[in-house]
């Protein structure tokens, strides 16, 4: 039985892409670059908002400047409507209450920058108590480095045997490995299925429910 469940946030609980895809068109057109389509967003995000700016600038526009450009006109934007069009995977709530029900330990280890973070898992969870909600915080490496896995552990007093991580990407799969926990990908999320698999996670699941045997 598992003590400790650690979910990624973006496209794992919450279906969060249309709100990442408008505020990111937003701050590109703000700076004067081309926009996106919504789906091409699903492999630009989970590796941060500035790899993400990166990955959405033009060719031979890439710069550190730019990137911070975009982020100024993205991140004020991005707080006042990141729960526009966002919303929880089907029976992902349900899921989070009955762990908790069952008294297992539930955190959040995201790299969205914190504070968006605290705002999207207060919005849509709260009647759930996380033992953690991590996202990407100043001086800390951002996943896959397991820093914010080994920092949950820290404070729920948890042996790594006792861990699960969930996750939709390869990021997260990477994540789990380097912290040495046992991983568990979704396919709901934003990454086909295959990406997963090249990472060999212990379980691959296709419902929220199926998480719940796996704890168990």
């Amino acid at each position: 039985m598992k003590q400790l469940v650690i979910f990624d946030l973006d496209g794992t609980l919450l279906n969060t892409i249309a709100d990442l895809a408008h505020s990111t068109n937003y701050a590109l057109s703000k700076v004067g670059f081309p926009t996106h389509e919504m789906e091409a967003y699903n492999f630009m995000v989970g590796n941060g908002i500035n790899k993400l700016f990166e990955r959405a600038l033009p060719e031979g526009e890439k710069t550190e400047e730019n990137v911070r450009r975009v982020r100024k006109e993205f991140v004020p934007h991005y707080d006042a409507h990141n729960a526009d069009d966002s919303c929880p995977y089907p029976g992902v709530t349900e899921l989070l209450e009955y762990l908790q029900k069952e008294k297992i330990q539930i955190a959040i280890a995201s790299n969205k920058y914190q504070t968006a973070t605290q705002k999207l898992v207060a919005h849509y969870f709260p009647n759930i108590h996380f033992t953690a909600v991590f996202g990407q915080r100043e001086g800390i490496n951002a996943k896959p480095d397991p820093t914010i896995v080994f920092d949950i552990l820290n404070l729920a007093k948890v042996e790594k045997e006792h861990v699960l991580y969930v996750g939709d990407s390869g990021v997260d799969m990477q994540t789990a490995a380097n912290a040495e926990v046992t991983a568990c990908g979704v396919t709901w999320g934003f990454r086909p299925q295959t990406e997963l698999e090249a990472f060999r996670p212990a379980h691959i699941v296709h419902t929220a429910e199926e998480i719940k045997k796996l704890v168990l």
